[in-house]
């Protein structure tokens, strides 16, 4: 990235197409952002059904949308919030190359986290929309792939600097002018470990995008281009008001969380980085600063700013003030939800690395940041902001060569963690939080096309964070491998708990490790490169727990009762943690003796 400007720079798109600005009626504003809406739903419900590798397809690690010819997002599918909201970075990295010469039928494939992709294994497949022979638009959509070479398989960890990640694609036409460049396609597919999947993900990446050019013209050619364009810009300029709205009830200040610690870069062993981060609210606008994070480091542990920093910001600020649980009145999420979030990362940082260095694994840095923008905001949002979570993508890569010898077999896991608990409501237990959202992939469908076994997959055994809202609990996983495997990670244990607030307690931290409960017991680090696994050895996943929320002894009786019940407590927690006096057998509450337990507390 060049310098920038120390105010902060904002995902928002620039300045609005050719169209003539018309009235629009409320009903058909109303239709018009409907249809919208089901373009991107119905765009990434063709993607993940199609796609080939189980990331895309079973834990819906994609994202798609509509954009105008500046790359503004008129909207987007209800799918992983880091793929959305790095689409019109991808635009803009394309436009670099390629503004001027598109054509009807053009298929861009792109990946360049140094021009806009959120990492180079999200493919992106970008569509230039045209309208009466005029270019009007975008229809885009990403998604993880499970292989995109370089040194290792899946996951790349102490890889020297990007071009050692895998094969960068750059604004590359597959189709140009709708002639398919089955030379580059191939070319492609022979740098990957895993080309039958990669084929049919890419095939599943133009149909979505396909789909989507199809349905937007449908859209122009009843409504017209003014009307629709007109539409489109009245909801991202709502949806820009509602926030700004949100953010002028924010007092003006700044507010820093307290510094937190990865564990370290998957290199340099037990040498903690630094992510520090600020929100500075001026009038309708908030920059979030990350500067005194720690500087970037020599191995995949870096993050793109424009494709990842940005997305996350945008999306922990609009997450935040306009909670759809808090919200009465619906807010499309589109280009106005960028418009006031703006952030800023020195150069040279984690968080803003220079060219080239390598930014493959960057997700549990950039959940921490979500974590840490709702964490300075606590004490002005008690009733919004969340105690600490997981905040720590658990994505592990499994691998081996395949039977025929010719390619590998690669199978990329995302582990659940959880959420803290909020003023009013317990932590969500077992969960991707904050900016991951996808979902768990089923154990049959593992084992039936994996050597691995199944052998435990639960809740974690440890008492959640006690609160008065009690925090989330982690998963726990048993894999055994019935062959021998080799695993990439690039999760982030937590060191350092996630944080209770307002008199709750700190979460628990996370584990990896082999063959646990044996005489060959070894814990793992949180982030490995090509670690093997023989025939036979298991592998534990723990994943960590929420911080609680407020003090525990005002959490309500009859609540702590049902988590005894549950067995989320024994009655000693109970006691201890609570105050509340459980008789198990009878299934009750001692109200007296709890009160009184509770009175000697205090």
């Amino acid at each position: 990235m060049t310098a920038l400007d120390p105010r902060g720079v904002s995902l928002a798109g620039t300045a609005p197409g050719t169209h003539t600005t018309v009235e629009v009626d409320p009903i058909t504003l109303r239709v018009i952002g409907g249809a919208l809406n089901s373009i991107a739903k119905e765009m990434a419900q063709i993607l993940y059904r199609m796609a080939y590798s189980s990331l895309i397809r079973e834990s819906e690690d994609l994202g798609a949308g509509i954009f105008d010819v500046n790359g503004r997002e008129l909207c987007e599918s209800d799918s992983t919030p880091m793929h959305c909201g790095s689409i019109p970075a991808y635009i803009r990295g394309i436009d670099r190359r390629l503004a001027g010469t598109y054509r009807p039928g053009d298929v861009v494939l792109h990946n360049h986290p140094y021009h806009g992709a959120a990492h180079s294994p999200d493919y992106g497949i970008v569509i230039p929309i045209f309208f009466g022979g005029v270019h009007v638009g975008f229809a885009g959509c990403t998604g993880h792939v499970s292989d995109v070479g370089g040194n290792f398989p899946g996951l790349c960890m102490d890889v020297v600097d990007v071009w050692a990640e895998g094969k960068l694609l750059d604004s590359a036409k597959i189709y140009d002018g709708g002639v398919r460049n089955d030379a580059l396609i191939q070319h492609v597919l022979d740098n990957v470990r895993t080309p039958e999947q990669n084929l049919g993900d890419l095939e599943a990446l133009i149909a979505c995008a396909r789909l989507g050019e199809r349905r937007f013209t449908e859209l122009l050619e009843r409504y017209g281009l003014d009307v629709v364009m007109s539409a489109a810009d009245r909801w991202m300029d709502y949806s820009e008001e509602m926030l700004r709205r949100r953010i002028r009830q924010v007092p003006d200040g700044e507010y820093a969380a307290p510094v937190s610690y990865l564990d370290d870069d998957g290199k340099n062993r037990d040498v903690p980085l630094a992510v520090a981060v600020t929100v500075r609210v001026e009038g309708d606008e908030v920059v979030v600063d990350l500067t005194g994070s720690n500087p970037q480091v020599p191995t995949a542990f870096n993050v793109p700013f424009e494709g990842s920093v940005l997305p996350t910001v945008a999306s922990a600020i609009r997450t935040l003030l306009l909670d759809e649980a808090l919200t009465e009145e619906f807010v499309p999420q589109n280009d106005g939800c960028f418009r006031p979030a703006k952030a800023y990362a020195p150069e040279g940082t984690l968080f803003n690395p220079d060219f080239p260095a390598s930014c493959f694994a960057r997700f549990s840095q950039i959940n921490r940041v979500f974590d840490s923008i709702n964490l300075a905001l606590a004490d002005v949002l008690p009733d919004r902001a969340v105690a600490g979570s997981s905040a720590a993508l658990c994505a592990i890569a499994y691998s081996g060569l395949a039977p025929d010898g010719q390619s590998y077999w690669v199978y990329i896991e995302i582990n659940e963690g959880s959420y803290g608990g909020r003023n009013g409501k317990d932590g969500l237990d077992c969960v991707d939080s904050l900016m991951a959202n996808t979902r768990n992939n089923p154990i049959e469908e593992v084992e039936l096309n994996h050597a691995m076994l199944a052998e435990r997959y639960e809740l974690r055994d440890e008492p959640p964070a006690p609160g008065r809202w009690r925090g989330g609990v982690g998963s726990v996983r048993q894999w055994r491998m019935l062959t021998d495997t080799f695993m990439g990670t690039e999760a982030d244990n937590r060191t350092d708990p996630p944080r209770g607030l307002a008199g709750g307690h700190d979460g628990l931290p996370g584990s990896f490790v082999r063959n646990a409960g044996t005489d060959r017991e070894e814990v793992l680090y949180s982030k490995v490169t090509q670690e093997r696994c023989a025939d036979g050895d298991t592998l534990e996943i723990r994943l960590p727990s929420g911080g609680g929320y407020g003090d525990p002894f005002e959490r309500d009786p009859a609540a702590v009762l049902d988590d005894v019940l549950d067995e989320y407590l024994s009655a000693d927690d109970a006691r201890t943690h609570y105050g509340v006096v459980v008789d198990v057998a009878a299934g009750t509450v001692d109200r007296e003796a709890s009160t009184r337990l509770r009175a000697a507390a205090r």
